[in-house]
């Protein structure tokens, strides 16, 4: 049950080949690209819908709670992802998901609780809706993009399922459906009895390896939004 000595053997066995360093590179691009349209589209979608003299405001607001309650489900998605000519690519990722329905309705109810007087002076000084945007509410909304741009992050640096079904080269392969194909390796491997390795490493010690190479990453960029991060999360759920 405990330890003999301290060694990193699970992970040397994990990074030995250099494909897990591509997954990693591969979730990174997927991450950042992915947040990035997220967090744009969110933006761009809930400042309109937050205006109430926005004209077929409700009936938006209708068809967008109703993709949060019914989907086209996974074969009409691929059917069209496929007929798209986007398999095998990350926009295949990207464009179905680029906005959360969910998301983008903390952020409207953020953006309706902010002063309306600000955007008339700005108004009335000649600013326009681009400028209003850009100068008063994003810097006013930092709380709540800190607390969505962490939600899509860890979403997609979580991502399996999608990226198991339209990415089809290994070198394209994120890091969650790499890891677990190199644990499923290793431990077939282990169970073979491949020579001394078996009396050192077990496959609990390279999923335990597994999960710590993949959390690393996201607790090192939690600190930096923590304070942001839990006031945008008790904003959001106070004005929803």
């Amino acid at each position: 049950m405990w330890p003999i000595e301290f060694n990193l053997d699970a992970y040397n066995n994990l990074i030995r080949d250099g494909q897990l360093i591509v997954a990693m590179k591969n979730t990174v691009i997927i991450t950042l690209v992915g947040t990035a349209l997220n967090m744009l589209f969110t933006i761009m979608a809930a400042y309109p819908l937050s205006k109430a003299r926005l004209k077929g405001r409700n009936v938006m607001l209708m068809a967008i709670l109703f993709t949060m309650l019914f989907s086209g489900g996974l074969i009409p998605n691929f059917l069209l992802v496929n007929t798209l000519g986007l398999v095998n690519s990350y926009w295949a990722l990207w464009l179905p998901a680029l906005i959360s329905a969910y998301n983008m309705f903390v952020m409207k109810s953020f953006l309706e609780g902010l002063p309306e007087e600000l955007e008339e002076s700005a108004a009335i000084d000649g600013a326009s809706e681009f400028t209003i945007l850009w100068r008063i509410i994003l810097p006013l909304s930092k709380p709540v993009i800190a607390a969505l741009t962490l939600f899509y992050a860890v979403g997609w640096w979580n991502s399996y399922m999608n990226v198991l079904i339209y990415i089809r080269s290994t070198d394209k392969l994120s890091l969650m459906v790499k890891l677990y194909q190199m644990i499923d390796l290793v431990s077939t491997e282990l169970l073979r009895g491949e020579g001394v390795l078996q009396a050192v490493i077990t496959p609990e010690s390279i999923r335990a390896a597994a999960v710590v190479f993949a959390i690393v990453p996201i607790l090192c960029v939690y600190p930096f939004l923590q304070k942001h991060f839990i006031k945008g999360v008790l904003l959001g759920s106070i004005k929803g």
